[in-house]
C-alpha cells in the first residue's frame, strides 16, 4: 500500500506542517505529498506504486480493532498517530474561508443563499442559456431530417430514418445542454468546498426527517444521475440512514427527467419555465423528506449513530478538472442515445407505423397502429391523471430509460401531423399543446407522474446490488403508487379550483 497525502498545497497555505516521512513510518507504509490538480508528486507517487507491488506492508503488527461508528475512538487514534509530526498554524481555517462561512453556514442566511443558489443554477439551466443552445441543435436536426429525407423516395424507410431515427434520437439529443450545463453546476459547487457547507446547512432539517446531513450529498448527486447517487450512499456510516436514503434517492430528479419537464413547461407555462420545473424539484424534496421520515419511523428497525462532518477549505475549482467531470457524465448520455435510446427509438416508430393505415387525406391513423392500441387499451388507468393514450405510452416507455418518454412522444405525436411543410417544422411541445386535449393542469400532473413513478432500470438494479432485491421491489411497488396517487389528486383538485 501507498498513501498519497493529496492537497498538500491547501496544507501548507495554512502554515502546517507534517513529517510524513515519519507517519510512514508508524503506520507502516510509504505516504508522498502531492497536489493532483497541478500534477505535484504524482510521478513520484506512480514510482512508489510500482516498488510496492506484490510487498506486504508491514502495519498489520500494529494494528489494533477501531470500532468506527465510535467518533471519539476514531479521532483518538488519528491523534494518536499524528502525535509529535503534525504541527497545526494558530489561525486555523484560513480567514478567507472564515469570512465566506460567516456568512453561508449562518443559521437563517445560509439556507437563504443556498436556495438562490439553487435556482440560479436551475435558470442557467432551463431557461438564461440552455433553451438557446438547444434551439439551434432543434433547428439542425430538422434541417437533417429535411435534406436525408429530400434524398431518399416516399415510404416507410423514408419515414423510419427521418421519423424513427432522426425524429427519436434527435429529440432527446436536444437536451444535452440542459444537463451538461446541469453537471458543470453541480462540479463547480463539489470542486469549491460549497458542497459540504449545504450538506451542514441542511443538517438540521435532515435531522427532523430522521437522517443526516451526510444523506443530503447523494441526494444532490441524484440531481445528475439516480444510479451513482445510491451508490455514493456507501460514504454513510450508519446502515439505517444509507437504506433510508437510498429508499428516496429517486425521488431527487435525474437529468434524464429534463427533457419531459421541458417540453411540457415550454408547451403549458412558456413564461414561467424555471419557476415551474424549479417546483417540480421542490416537490420531489418535500415527499422524500416525508417519506425519509415515515420509513425511518415505521419501516427500517435499525440504531442511529452521531456522525462528525469535515469542511474543506474554499478553493478555486479547476476549470478543467468541472469540465472534465461534466463531460464525463454528459458522454454517458451520448453513449445511452447511441445504444439504447436509437434501438427503443426503432422499436417504438415500428409499433407506431404498423399496421399502415392513411385516412384520405394521406395521414397515419395512429390509434389502429399497434402502439395506439397498447395506449388505448390502458388509457382508463390514467383517466383521473387528465393523460391522453399518447402519453400512457410514453410512460411506459420511459420505465427503461426517462429519456425515452420524450423520445416516444416525438415518434407518437409525429404521426398526428399535417402534410404542410409548416406544421411539420413544429417541435413536441406545439405538438403537445395544439392537441387541445391536455391541458396546463394535466401538463403538470405529467411532470409529477414523471418526476415519482418507477426509476429507470439501472437503478433498480442499482438498488438491487446496494441494499437487496427486497428493497428494489419496494421502491418499484412505492414509487409507482405514489406517482399515481399524488397526480391524481394534483390534477382532480386543480379541475375542481378552475370550476
Amino acid at each position: 500500500m501507498v498513501g498519497a497525502l493529496n492537497m498538500y498545497d491547501e496544507l501548507e497555505k495554512k502554515g502546517d506542517s507534517i513529517e510524513y516521512e515519519e507517519l510512514s513510518r508508524r503506520l507502516g507504509m510509504k505516504f508522498l505529498p502531492t497536489t493532483s490538480k497541478y500534477g505535484k508528486g504524482l510521478k513520484q507517487l506512480f514510482d512508489e506504486v510500482l516498488k510496492a507491488k506484490d510487498s506486504i506492508p508491514n502495519f498489520i503488527e500494529q494494528a489494533r480493532i477501531i470500532d468506527t461508528n465510535n467518533t471519539g475512538e476514531s479521532y483518538a487514534f488519528i491523534n494518536q498517530v499524528l502525535e509529535g509530526i503534525y504541527t497545526k498554524s494558530k489561525s486555523g481555517k484560513s480567514k478567507i474561508t472564515s469570512r465566506i462561512d460567516a456568512i453561508v453556514t449562518n443559521r437563517w442566511l445560509g439556507f437563504i443563499i443556498f436556495a438562490l443558489i439553487i435556482f440560479i443554477i436551475f435558470g442557467f439551466t432551463f431557461d438564461w442559456c440552455g433553451n438557446h443552445i438547444m434551439d439551434l441543435i432543434d433547428a439542425f436536426f430538422g434541417w437533417l431530417s429535411e435534406k436525408v429525407g429530400s434524398l431518399l423516395d416516399d415510404g416507410w424507410l423514408k419515414d423510419l430514418i427521418c421519423d424513427g431515427i432522426i425524429g427519436g434520437v434527435g429529440g432527446v439529443l436536444v437536451f444535452l445542454p440542459n444537463i451538461l450545463i446541469l453537471f458543470i453546476c453541480v462540479s463547480f459547487m463539489e470542486e469549491s468546498g460549497y458542497m459540504a457547507r449545504a450538506a451542514f446547512i441542511l443538517d438540521r432539517i435532515m435531522r427532523i426527517f430522521g437522517l443526516h446531513g451526510k444523506s443530503f450529498i447523494p441526494m444532490i448527486c441524484g440531481f445528475g444521475c439516480n444510479v451513482p447517487a445510491i451508490m455514493s450512499t456507501r460514504g454513510i456510516e450508519n446502515r439505517k440512514n444509507r437504506l433510508v436514503t437510498i429508499l428516496v434517492c429517486s425521488l431527487f430528479s435525474c437529468s434524464a427527467r429534463i427533457p419531459v419537464y421541458t417540453v411540457l413547461a415550454n408547451a403549458f407555462f412558456p413564461n414561467r419555465v424555471t419557476p415551474i420545473i424549479f417546483s417540480v424539484y421542490v416537490v420531489g424534496i418535500v415527499i422524500a423528506l416525508i417519506l425519509a421520515k415515515l420509513f425511518s419511523v415505521f419501516l427500517v428497525k435499525e440504531k442511529e449513530m452521531n456522525y462528525l462532518m469535515e469542511l474543506p477549505e474554499y478553493r478555486l475549482p479547476s476549470i478543467l478538472n468541472v469540465l472534465k467531470h461534466a463531460w464525463e457524465r454528459g458522454k454517458q448520455y451520448l453513449m445511452k442515445m447511441g445504444t439504447v435510446i436509437l434501438a427503443a427509438s426503432i422499436i417504438i416508430w415500428v409499433l407506431s407505423y404498423f399496421p399502415h393505415h392513411e385516412t384520405p387525406e394521406g395521414n397515419l391513423k395512429t390509434e389502429e397502429t399497434c402502439i395506439g392500441r397498447i395506449g388505448k387499451f390502458i388509457e382508463p388507468i390514467f383517466k383521473p391523471q387528465g393523460f391522453t393514450w399518447q402519453m400512457d405510452v410514453g410512460l411506459i416507455s420511459g420505465m427503461g430509460a426517462k429519456e425515452l418518454v420524450v423520445s416516444t412522444l416525438n415518434i407518437v405525436y409525429g404521426g398526428d401531423e399535417e402534410a404542410e411543410e409548416e406544421e411539420q417544422s413544429k417541435n413536441l411541445s406545439e405538438k403537445l399543446k395544439d392537441t387541445g386535449i391536455l391541458n396546463a393542469n394535466g401538463a403538470y400532473a405529467y411532470m409529477l407522474f414523471s418526476l415519482l413513478y418507477f426509476p429507470c432500470i439501472a437503478t433498480i438494479a442499482t438498488i438491487g446490488h446496494e441494499a437487496g432485491w427486497k428493497w428494489a421491489g419496494f421502491s418499484i411497488t412505492y414509487t409507482c403508487l405514489l406517482a399515481w396517487i399524488v397526480s391524481a389528486i394534483y390534477y382532480q383538485l386543480s379541475q375542481l379550483l378552475i370550476k
